[in-house]
């Protein structure tokens, strides 16, 4: 029998909840426990840092030892030396100011488990509130001023509800489109460094001042000597070394929250983001695939790219024609007020786009947010900065395109086969919860192209909240351990694009749509290589 079933009165020490019982139950609400994970961890990855500042004393140990094997390997190592103690101010520096900031957001939420104790229930909710205002902030202001992957980090934590509170998620939106810009001498320092040459020797006029500001570069308006209007895309400086700092401590930080969240590969996922982060920093890579989706992009009407200038064009800056327009979600909220056959087209060309590059393509743009869309004057969709992108091989297309067609035809017994064989895994081995998956996508698409007059429209919130936790509940019982590298992409692609369509719910052919691109070769356009 139950405390509570033999007292016919209240306990009046429950009114002074300990704080294990209070703070556990608020955190489950809030999902402060897995953000004190988080926290710990960052912590843990600065103490870290601290021991690999060891490898400077070993640098130096080697160096002298290096001396009984002469004068060639004592200048090797002694290079090596100064490299490395060149630059650890600069890590130590970055790394206390992080510290520091996690310290204070770790101590404030201690002290807010024990002061909670003491606090009215009616006060307990807005308290934590403001205290969870107050700590966002203080990430907020560091991220920006830090920049580098640690910006990267606020930016994918700002898309995570079900990780932290509503008020991070609010503070930390911020870092979506509103990053503090560098200085226009730095801008002009990385310029002149990659061509040698006097920036007004390049531009007959460059704008000093930014059109948009993200966490790796920032971009100007500019006019060639031709008299082209361009947008010039410059790197952030000094990049390379911070996000190899910043990589070593997401990866601490991932860890410590794993147990916080729903069972799930995260070493793929973790790994996907330190691919992606570093492949961000290469805009010679970006130029490629540029041109590449653009090329392939050709065949989708009222859809295009941007033209690159190759002349104007590095590692560290990217160059191409500015195109005029407005940004997508502007002009869809326009369109389904005054033009919803208009709106229904603009989406449906979205989705054409994207089918076409994961379907016919060698590479597809895998950051399709509102922000690197825009709509141009003449009404075509300009797909922007494609530093964010995936590489998908041929054999990953076709197993990908069996598996909708295993879908529309309900043969479970493919899509299990297929989908392991592109390497997905559940602990147990079985099938069930990737079939689960693929149901809870594709099943409403198969059910639409089979009976068409009896489809209602869009799913409701509710329909949406009841599939995502039979969704959960199926990953509690049986986890998928292993995806491939590019599925994790394609996740956050069709995520992203599925938030746009459920808000704006058009009225489209999606089934028809994806039944055209099922009844021909997948291979019958010409696949454009960046590597």
């Amino acid at each position: 029998m139950s405390d509570h079933d033999s007292k016919p009165t209240q306990d009046p020490g429950a009114a002074w909840q300990p704080l294990t019982d209070f703070a556990g139950q608020r955190q489950q609400d809030s999902g402060l426990k897995a953000w004190l994970a988080v926290i710990n961890g960052c912590i843990k990855a600065i103490e870290t840092a601290a021991w690999q500042g060891r490898g400077l004393a070993d640098q130096a140990f080697r160096a002298c030892q290096a001396i009984g094997r002469g004068a060639n390997a004592v200048n090797e190592e002694m290079q090596q030396l100064a490299e490395e103690a060149r630059r650890w101010p600069a890590r130590l520096k970055r790394l206390s100011i992080t510290g520091w900031m996690l310290t204070k957001i770790l101590t404030s939420y201690r002290l807010w488990n024990t002061r909670s104790a003491f606090l009215p229930a009616s006060m307990r909710e807005k308290a934590l509130m403001t205290l969870h205002e107050r700590n966002a902030q203080r990430f907020l202001d560091t991220s920006q001023k830090q920049g580098g992957a640690f910006l990267k980090i606020g930016q994918l934590l700002s898309s995570r509800p079900d990780l932290l509170p509503q008020p991070w998620v609010d503070a930390l939106a911020v870092l979506q489109d509103q990053v503090s810009p560098i200085s226009f001498e730095d801008v002009r320092t990385v310029i002149e460094g990659d061509f040698d040459q006097p920036l007004e020797q390049l531009f007959a006029e460059f704008d000093p001042a930014p059109l948009a500001a993200a966490s790796i570069g920032q971009v100007h308006r500019a006019r060639l000597k031709d008299g082209t209007e361009v947008a010039v895309k410059v790197q952030r400086p000094g990049l390379d070394e911070l996000v190899e700092l910043d990589m070593a401590i997401l990866k601490v930080f991932v860890d410590a929250v794993k147990s916080s969240l729903p069972p799930m590969d995260t070493d793929t996922i973790v790994r996907e983001i330190q691919r992606t982060v570093r492949e961000e920093l290469d805009y010679e890579r970006e130029a490629r695939i540029l041109d590449s989706i653009g090329n392939q992009l050709k065949t989708i009407e009222g859809v295009t790219t941007p033209a690159l200038v190759p002349a104007l064009s590095t590692r560290h800056v990217l160059t191409t024609e500015f195109v005029k327009g407005r940004k997508l979600t502007l002009v869809l909220d326009e369109l389904a007020r005054d033009n919803p056959a208009a709106l229904n087209l603009t989406l449906h060309r979205l989705l054409d786009a994207w089918f076409s590059q994961v379907l016919h393509g060698g590479h597809f743009h895998a950051d399709p947010h509102p922000g690197n869309i825009m709509v141009s004057d003449q009404g075509e969709l300009v797909l922007l900065d494609f530093g964010c992108s995936q590489a998908i091989s041929r054999e990953a297309r076709h197993g990908y395109f069996r598996v909708l067609q295993a879908c529309v035809v309900n043969e479970p017994a493919v899509i299990a086969e297929t989908l392991n064989t592109l390497g997905f895994r559940t602990r147990s081995g079985q099938p069930d919860t990737l079939l689960a998956f693929v149901s809870a996508i594709l099943d409403q698409v198969r059910d639409a192209i089979i009976n068409p007059e009896q489809q209602d429209g869009w799913p409701s919130s509710e329909d949406i909240m009841q599939q995502l936790a039979d969704l959960l509940g199926q990953l509690e019982h049986d986890p998928v351990e292993s995806m491939p590298d590019d599925f994790i992409m394609l996740a956050r692609v069709f995520g992203t694009l599925g938030g746009l369509f459920l808000h704006y719910q058009p009225d489209i052919d999606i089934a028809g749509l994806m039944l055209g691109y099922l009844t021909k070769p997948i291979d019958s356009h010409p696949q454009q290589a960046a590597a």
